[in-house]
């Protein structure tokens, strides 16, 4: 049978927790709600969430600083709830890690719209948001390894090799789905750079600066792959484990 998704509400306001999660259910979620950052990990740790719903403004820990805690673990999808409006809270959000935005107030059909959007992205790659965590938390491949708890670059010899936080998301996306052809608007989706779409073929851009850091030769790249009309392609093998330092 096909499992039901399970989507956590972490918002404050119990009257949005409760409507939400009716609008959702009647439509086949599965749906849990915490009220603050403390209820949102400890659900996390007990169940098998699928996206999170995230209010930035709560008790305790804000959103933004939840989002990036929770990124910083996982790739759960996350759509983020505000009240702002301005389009600089929005990119933030989005830069933090966030997979979608909604300004309050919101209509509920719109939310639902939106978390099966994200969710369809995610399952168009054959992977759940509770899924493609890395086994490890160092990615080796050739002469490299990505250290995805200290986020560097680094080559065998121990030399750090300096990427901005772009670079850094558009590799490890890379890295964690080698050998796979992927399209521009799935690597903005995993590298959680969807705010990055604001500017024209940014992809292209911060493929053609890692190519400069990892490649023997840009000029004929054979890491990152161009493939026609698809996207790019990582044609490393890729080793996980844990942290060895």
């Amino acid at each position: 049978m096909e499992r039901t998704p399970h989507i956590l509400i972490v918002d404050d306001d119990r009257e949005i927790c409760s409507l939400t999660s009716q609008i959702l259910t009647r439509h086949g979620f599965r749906v849990s709600t915490a009220r603050d950052g403390i209820e949102m990990f400890r659900v996390l740790e007990a169940a098998r969430i699928d996206l999170v719903v995230l209010d930035l403004m709560l008790p305790g820990e804000d959103g933004l600083t939840l989002c990036r805690r929770l990124r910083g673990e996982s790739t759960t999808p996350v759509v983020m709830l505000t009240a702002m409006g301005e389009e600089i809270d929005r990119i933030v959000g989005l830069e933090m890690g966030a997979d979608d935005y909604l300004p309050k107030p919101f209509n509920p059909r719109e939310l639902l719209a939106r978390i099966k959007a994200v969710l369809r992205r995610t399952n168009q790659l054959g992977l759940s948001g509770a899924d493609i965590v890395s086994n490890g938390r160092i990615l080796s491949f050739e002469a490299w390894q990505l250290d995805l708890t200290k986020r560097e670059l680094r080559k065998i010899d121990g030399e750090i090799i300096p990427l901005s936080s772009g670079e850094f998301d558009l590799l490890q996306a890379f890295a964690e789905h080698p050998q796979r052809v992927l399209n521009r608007d799935q690597l903005l989706d995993l590298s959680r750079g969807r705010a990055a779409a604001l500017y024209d073929r940014s992809i292209d851009i911060q493929v053609m600066r890692l190519r400069r850091k990892v490649e023997i030769d840009p000029k004929d790249p054979q890491l990152i792959k161009t493939v026609r009309s698809g996207g790019y392609m990582f044609t490393a093998m890729v080793r996980a484990s844990g942290d060895e330092k």
